[in-house]
């Protein structure tokens, strides 16, 4: 791992010098770096949890503890619903801020169950380099302790040590939670967040990596990464998407020539 290696071990040192650790655990990549390590340092003091919520793509939940078992660590799940705060329902510029600070409250109440003081998430340096970031906010104030972030680990850096691991998701693109596929201003539901779950599958299904099913109000926009783009031009994908995505719940289906890009439903997208 080259330079890096000196930091694993500092934060290894770091994550042993406390008596346990909770890592919020999604099971992607930042996260099960995270649990890695803590693994490493605390053995069977380290935790993994991951909260469930209608946010969360069943996929996603299966893929948590596929990789908590890669790992080897203990996991354990809880269960909440983002929808029971209308403030995160209203979907306005905070809506990270106030799904963020409830996933996390969860999580330390779960850690407080455990006899654990120390709740870790996956954040990273390059997660707080510009841009809008209320999740971080609440991170903060949730008083979290972000080991990457704290280490100045940047997401290249997370790859690197996933694969110094040989963890399976290494490569895996980043998957926001499926709020995020929903413009700013518009409520999220639960008909909308089930529909972009279904159609977001079928992509899964297909064989595509890295993309997003935007809800516009009924009107399905699909993105799908640069390098797969030329694969959805496919007549007989164009087909299946139309029918299957239709077949969720949307009124309408359209592929976004420009391909998958972060924040396109943010106000600055």
């Amino acid at each position: 791992m080259g330079d890096i290696a000196d930091t694993v071990r500092d934060i290894r040192a770091d994550l042993r010098s406390r008596d346990g650790v909770v890592v919020a655990f999604s099971g992607g990549v930042d996260s099960a770096v995270v649990a890695a390590l803590a693994h490493d340092a605390l053995g069977d003091d380290a935790v993994a949890v991951t909260a469930k919520s209608e946010t969360l793509p069943a996929a996603e939940l299966e893929a948590a503890v596929r990789v908590a078992d890669e790992i080897g660590i203990r996991h354990e799940r809880v269960s909440f619903s983002e929808l029971d705060d209308e403030r995160f329902v209203a979907n306005d510029d905070d809506r990270c801020y106030h799904c963020r600070t409830m996933r996390l409250g969860e999580l330390s109440e779960a850690a407080r169950d455990l006899g654990i003081d120390t709740v870790c998430d996956g954040t990273n340096a390059s997660d707080a380099s510009g841009g809008h970031r209320p999740g971080l906010r609440a991170v903060e104030e949730q008083e979290a302790y972000s080991p990457l972030l704290a280490h100045d680990v940047t997401k290249e850096q997370v790859r690197e040590i996933a694969r110094a691991y040989d963890l399976s998701v290494a490569e895996k693109p980043s998957m926001a939670c499926l709020s995020s596929r929903i413009p700013t201003g518009q409520e999220v539901t639960e008909e909308r967040l089930t529909r972009i779950e279904e159609a977001e599958q079928f992509l899964r299904d297909w064989g595509f990596d890295q993309f997003r099913v935007r809800d516009h109000d009924g009107f399905a926009r699909i993105e799908i990464g640069a390098e797969e783009l030329e694969a959805a031009l496919d007549p007989e994908f164009a087909r299946a998407a139309d029918e299957h995505v239709r077949a969720a719940g949307f009124d309408a289906v359209a592929l976004d020539l420009e391909g998958y890009r972060t924040g396109s439903v943010s106000p600055d997208g």
